[in-house]
């Protein structure tokens, strides 16, 4: 019980974390993109994937990478050598972030499109963030290793903070500075200045962050004084340890992700070999890359932090060899990841059109129908994100790597072929999203039967939410649409039909999969749960 309430805690501190964070990145994009334009926004997403991708080799899995192989040693009480491989780590992320950093300086032309030149200045300025993002995962991942989500929590949602308010301030100041009032200068140069926020963002939380560590040193420096049974470790054996395991989780990351660049990059260039106006490709790619990844990563994100919390639990758990136990904490984890999952879908599906239209006005409503289409793939993303976290805890993160590598083929082949022989668009992006989503789920599937014996929880994990999703989705859109026939406001309506909804889809939730008290409790808000359940007249704890 102890060792699923902790992955309850550590998830619900998260996905706390993770809606507040992406909600406001949500919000400040609207103004955002009221600034710099369509065209800008579609800059800053070129940007952003590049950046995305040297994020993934130089530090972006280092959290999860290095909360994996100290809470390992952290379970058999090695705290001098949890500590050393902390500090193995923080080397590391320097000299990669280092290099990679300097690369994204001196080589962002490489790495942009031809015919969207106007957005390397935001890649470049994004050079220090990748080396200043490795030494902040480090620190998070160290705390993660010793279940502690609340710092990397904080951290998350300060980062986000500053994020916004300075991509606002320095997309304003940028334009008036260098712009010369044209629509591609304004672009280019807002674009610019929005990614400086980024890096104040990084900036923030890292000092957060060894603000956290500083008031634990003593604490942490005094577990290690008095471990005297275990053999301290040599730093070529720990460096050996982290390339061998750190780099396949970030391999395995960069090969997962890659595709998000693969994809921008080849529309842009398909598009434009097929005589498309750059500008347009760049508005039409805002659509997608801007405008629709932004709203649906927030039930993405949402349903990620349960695979997070996960690694250390599991990775401890097979490391003393108790496989039932690894069994149950997966199965707790695609539960907490679907209930959140599950609804999301739905409620974004339904109420895509008003939704978009209230984030981003200047949108051609584009975006509305790839969310409609969209939706569902946040569920299939959910179950990769678990998988590839059970397969990099359990030891075997090359699985990941083959897996992502084989879905990436086929992503780039779908891509190229439906742009050069459809009229698709940006729609040929979100088939191949899917299609990727559909290869990892099945393979990692394999592997995960192949090493545990595991077998999904499709009943209780994925159907029941589902169906309890079906009236939660008539009800909102009743609601929504019903309501805005008199009252010609998305807000209003939205602000009324969304907890409407949410209260339906407590109610089906309870009625249709009838949890018993000890499964309600690996909820997140378990405790009020129950209170609710005792006051109902169908509801019995079995």
């Amino acid at each position: 019980m102890n060792q699923k309430n902790n992955l309850v805690k550590n998830a619900s501190f998260l996905m706390i974390a993770a809606m507040i964070s992406k909600v406001i990145g949500l919000l400040y994009k609207s103004p955002l993109s009221n600034i710099i334009g369509s065209l800008g926004m579609g800059y800053t997403s070129l940007a952003q994937n590049a950046y995305m991708i040297l994020l993934m080799i130089a530090s972006f899995s280092i959290p999860q990478a290095v909360s994996k192989l100290i809470s390992e040693r952290i379970a058999l009480k090695d705290y001098r050598n949890a500590h050393k491989f902390f500090k193995g780590a923080m080397i590391y992320a320097m000299v990669i972030g280092g290099v990679v950093g300097l690369f994204c300086l001196f080589g962002a032309g490489l790495i942009i499109p031809q015919n969207q030149k106007d957005a390397i200045p935001a890649l470049q300025i994004l050079a220090p963030t990748i080396f200043l993002s490795g030494i902040l995962g480090v620190f998070r991942g160290y705390f993660q290793a010793y279940r502690n989500m609340m710092p990397t929590s904080i951290s998350q949602i300060i980062e986000q903070v500053f994020n916004a308010a300075v991509s606002l301030l320095a997309a304003w100041g940028f334009i008036n500075a260098f712009s010369d009032g044209t629509e591609n200068s304004i672009a280019k140069w807002g674009a610019a200045g929005s990614t400086v926020g980024t890096g104040a963002g990084v900036v923030t939380a890292l000092a957060f962050m060894l603000l956290v560590y500083g008031v634990n040193r003593r604490k942490i420096l005094h577990r290690v004084e008095k471990d005297h049974r275990h053999q301290e470790e040599s730093y070529k054996e720990i460096f050996r340890v982290i390339i061998l395991v750190v780099s396949p989780i970030i391999l395995s990351a960069f090969v997962y992700n890659v595709n998000a660049y693969i994809n921008g990059y080849l529309f842009s260039d398909i598009l434009g070999r097929r005589g498309g106006d750059a500008a347009q490709i760049g508005i039409l790619y805002a659509e997608y890359a801007t405008y629709f990844m932004t709203i649906i990563n927030i039930p993405l994100t949402l349903s990620s932090t349960a695979p997070t919390s996960m690694i250390p639990e599991v990775s401890a758990l097979y490391a003393t060899g108790d496989i039932e136990a690894t069994r149950e904490c997966i199965d707790q984890t695609v539960q907490l990841s679907m209930v959140v999952s599950a609804p999301c879908a739905m409620g974004l599906a339904v109420l895509a059109q008003p939704i978009v239209f209230l984030l981003y006005g200047n949108s051609t409503g584009l975006a509305a129908n790839l969310l409609i289409l969209g939706s569902f793939s946040i569920l299939l993303n959910g179950m990769s994100n678990i998988s590839n976290g059970v397969l990099q805890a359990i030891g075997q993160q090359r699985i990941p790597v083959i897996t992502a590598a084989i879905a990436l083929v086929v992503d780039i082949v779908v891509v190229v072929v439906l742009l050069f022989t459809t009229n698709l668009g940006v729609y040929a992006l979100l088939i191949a999203m899917v299609i990727y989503s559909v290869v990892v789920c099945v393979l990692n599937d394999r592997a995960m039967k192949k090493y545990l014996q595991y077998k999904n929880p499709w009943k209780e994990g994925y159907l029941y939410p589902i169906l309890a999703s079906v009236p939660m989705g008539i009800v909102a859109g009743c609601i929504c649409y019903g309501l805005n026939i008199f009252v010609k406001s998305n807000f209003i309506c939205l602000i009324v039909s969304i907890p409407v909804a949410a209260v339906v889809y407590l109610f089906a939730y309870l009625i249709i999969s009838k949890p018993s008290e000890s499964q309600l409790r690996r909820i997140p808000g378990g405790s009020y749960l129950i209170r609710i359940a005792e006051k109902l007249p169908f509801w019995q704890n079995n």
